[in-house]
């Protein structure tokens, strides 16, 4: 990417609002034997002053394929989602369904084809094109949101499933920022490269994953200048209120990635002095900047937990942390245990009670300084 081009609009105005520095790939887990040190990148956010989106600056990386086991919240909101926007018409009998997926996994095809819509696999039209949280993995959003509209048949619906900027902003979610994913969506910033393409958002449903997703309908401009529905009409207002348009609000990530990681690391080293034993849950992408900013080695957290055995025997970038199987949590019994994907703690509860059974807790990592989840 040109460092002054947009990945929408192409529009060479615009500021870095958050730098976290030299960064690793987030999906290269070496070895754990391997000693590194493993090659970083810069990891910068930039926002557009003309279409308002806000994206990855640049991205050296290669993508790795993909390690991670599909979380149960995740599956549990496509059923949701899939249901709601049945509930709206939108899905009839012998419909045609395209799907844009996530290169990190999970598909709706299943759900879908149960109500009786009929998957295209080609590159052929489609009465409903689905992209869930696939269109941020796209270098050159202009041309991939562009191939999603071409496909969508005539009276047909585009849905786009994204993680809000607003959610970004509100929670200070600055370790959202990742290689691999160059654009952070509002609903504002998706109105305007739709429109760019004749289309229009219609309604939009919103959901408690990852603190805050939407998933907004999309159909053709036909003249008659139908205004969107007041879901979207909402998302908009919150849009403006939040500021997801100021680059001075957007700037406020870079303290909130300082004031996150001077908690994590004291409240590591308080445990620590304590006597505490804490492992990590969760070998994230999120977890990785975060991990290096607050300069957490093994010695502070001597392991992350994680389902995937893909993942087994590695460590997480950029540290000597080792990734470890779920059964270390009933031979360590630790005190604590440091969840860095919170949408998982009934899962996890749910999957290893011998942690709360050997009088530990969970911790959520994003949001330390809170009392503990649940």
């Amino acid at each position: 990417m040109d460092e002054t081009a947009c990945r929408a609009c192409g529009g060479r105005t615009g500021q870095l609002v958050l730098d976290l520095g030299e960064q690793p790939a987030c999906d290269h887990f070496p070895q754990h034997d391997d000693p590194g040190p493993d090659p970083t990148y810069p990891l910068q956010m930039w926002l557009c002053s003309s279409c308002c989106l806000a994206q990855l600056a640049n991205d050296a990386t290669v993508p790795e394929e993909p390690r991670g086991a599909e979380p149960g919240a995740l599956v549990d909101q496509a059923a949701d989602a899939v249901a709601r926007v049945a509930a709206a018409g939108l899905l009839s009998d012998k419909t045609r369904v395209a799907e844009y997926g996530s290169p990190h996994g999970g598909t709706w095809l299943g759900l879908l084809a149960n109500r009786g819509l009929i998957p295209v696999y080609d590159d052929g039209p489609a009465d409903v094109v689905l992209d869930c949280f696939g269109l941020m993995h796209s270098p050159d959003q202009s041309a991939a949101l562009a191939q999603r509209v071409a496909r969508v048949g005539k009276g047909g619906v585009l849905l786009l499933q994204y993680h809000a900027l607003k959610t970004i902003i509100c929670s200070g979610q600055w370790n959202a920022l990742r290689h691999g994913h160059f654009a952070y969506y509002s609903t504002r910033a998706l109105a305007t490269m739709l429109s760019k393409n004749g289309f229009r958002p219609r309604m939009a449903w919103q959901f408690e994953l990852y603190g805050g997703t939407v998933l907004l309908a999309a159909s053709r401009d036909d003249g008659a200048r139908l205004e969107p529905d007041g879901s979207v009409q909402s998302l908009l207002t919150e849009d403006a209120r939040v500021g997801v348009c100021n680059s001075a609000v957007l700037h406020n990530l870079q303290q909130r990635a300082r004031s996150h990681a001077d908690s994590l690391h004291d409240w590591l080293v308080a445990e620590r002095l304590a006597g505490n034993k804490v492992l990590g849950y969760g070998a994230a992408s999120r977890a990785v900047a975060l991990l290096r900013q607050a300069k957490v080695d093994r010695m502070l957290l001597p392991g992350v937990v994680d389902a995937s055995p893909a993942k087994w025997g590695r460590r997480m970038p950029g540290t000597d942390i080792p990734i470890v199987d779920p059964t270390q949590l009933a031979t360590d019994r630790p005190k604590a245990v440091l969840l860095f994907l919170p949408d998982l703690l009934a899962e996890v509860r749910a999957a290893y009670p011998t942690v709360e059974a050997s009088a530990g807790r969970w911790v959520d990592a994003e949001t330390l300084g809170s009392p503990p989840l649940g």
